[in-house]
C-alpha cells in the first residue's frame, strides 16, 4: 500500500498564534503588520484603555483561550516593565509559548529563567511615532538561542517587510550603543551643528530649516555610496586651513565633537589623502589638553 501524499504545512502551522503585550505605537505597529498576513494575532492589555485602543485599530482582544493557545508572546512594554510582566504572564502561559521581548538594551535574562520556556528578543530599529506606521524597510535585530524561535522570528520579519540581523547576547550592548547613536545621537550631532551656525548669528529655527535637507543629502549618499563613499567636506578634501579656521570659530563646547569626529573622518578618507595632508590634518585633530 503506498503511502498517501505529504500534507502539507497549514498557515496555522507557517504562523502560530500570537500574543502582542501593550497596544502603544510599536505594539499596533507590529499587531497590524502581521494581521495583515493573516498572522493569528491577539491583544493582551490589562486596562481599559488599551482594550479601547486595540478595538480602534481593528485588533482582537486575547481572551484566556488565546493565552493558553499562544506559541509567541511579543511584550511590547516599556523597558523596566518588561521582568514585571514576563513574570506575571509565566503563571498563565503553557511552557510551550516563547516570550519575545522588544527591548533593544535588555538581555533575555529580563524575561526569566524558567525552565522549557523559549525567550528572544525582537528589536525593530525603527522609530515608530503611531501604530499605523509601516515597519517595512527597516531592520530587525533579533535574539535567541532557541532554532525554532529563530524561524518563527524570521517568519515574522518577512512578513512585515524587516531585514534580520543577529545580535548575539554578550555583545548586545554595544549593538544597542550603535542603534543609539545612530538616532538619539544623530539628533544631537544635529544640535551641535545648529549652535555652530548660531555662533555665526543665525538664529536655531533657520539654522535647522537649513540643515535638515544637507543631512538628508548626506544620508543619501551614505544609503548610495557607502560610509567612505559617502564622506564629504574638507577632511576628504585634505584642506587643513579649513579644519584650522572651523576649530577656531567653534563654540567651546562643539570643538572637542568636531575634532573627534574629525578624526573619525580621517581614517574614512584611507589613501585618498596626500600623506603631507593627512599629517597637517593629524596634527589639528590631537586631542586638546
Amino acid at each position: 500500500m503506498s503511502p498517501g501524499p505529504r500534507r502539507r504545512a497549514g498557515p496555522s502551522t507557517r504562523r502560530p498564534p500570537v500574543v502582542v503585550v501593550g497596544v502603544g505605537r510599536l505594539g499596533g505597529a507590529l499587531a497590524l503588520a502581521l494581521q495583515a498576513k493573516r498572522w493569528p494575532v491577539r491583544i493582551h492589555s490589562r486596562t481599559a484603555a488599551g482594550r479601547q485602543r486595540a478595538e480602534a485599530l481593528g485588533l482582537k482582544a486575547a481572551s484566556p483561550a488565546d493565552l493558553k493557545r499562544a506559541r509567541v508572546v511579543l511584550l511590547c512594554v516599556p523597558d523596566a516593565s518588561v521582568p514585571s510582566v514576563a513574570r506575571g504572564l509565566s503563571t498563565t502561559l503553557p511552557r510551550t509559548a516563547a516570550l519575545v521581548h522588544t527591548a533593544g538594551a535588555l538581555p533575555l535574562d529580563a524575561l526569566g529563567t524558567t525552565r522549557g520556556r523559549p525567550r528572544g528578543s525582537f528589536h525593530p530599529l525603527c522609530a515608530v511615532s503611531s501604530p499605523h506606521d509601516s515597519l517595512a524597510g527597516s531592520t530587525v535585530a533579533v535574539s535567541t538561542p532557541s532554532r525554532a524561535l529563530r524561524d518563527v522570528l524570521r517568519r515574522m520579519a518577512a512578513d512585515a517587510g524587516l531585514r534580520v540581523i543577529e545580535v548575539p547576547e554578550a555583545h548586545r550592548a554595544a549593538y544597542h550603543a550603535g542603534a543609539v547613536l545612530s538616532a538619539g545621537g544623530l539628533v544631537s550631532l544635529a544640535d551641535a551643528a545648529v549652535a555652530a551656525l548660531g555662533a555665526s548669528g543665525i538664529p536655531p529655527a533657520d539654522a535647522l530649516a537649513a540643515l535638515l535637507p544637507l543631512m538628508h543629502s548626506a544620508l543619501r549618499g551614505l544609503e548610495t555610496r557607502g560610509l567612505a563613499g559617502g564622506l564629504t567636506g574638507p577632511i576628504v578634501r585634505g584642506d587643513s586651513g579649513v579644519v584650522a579656521a572651523h576649530l577656531e570659530a567653534l563654540p567651546a563646547d562643539v570643538a572637542p565633537l568636531y575634532r573627534l569626529l574629525s578624526r573619525r573622518a580621517l581614517g574614512l578618507a584611507g589613501d585618498r589623502l596626500e600623506p603631507t595632508s593627512r599629517a597637517a590634518l593629524e596634527r589639528l585633530l590631537k586631542p586638546s589638553g
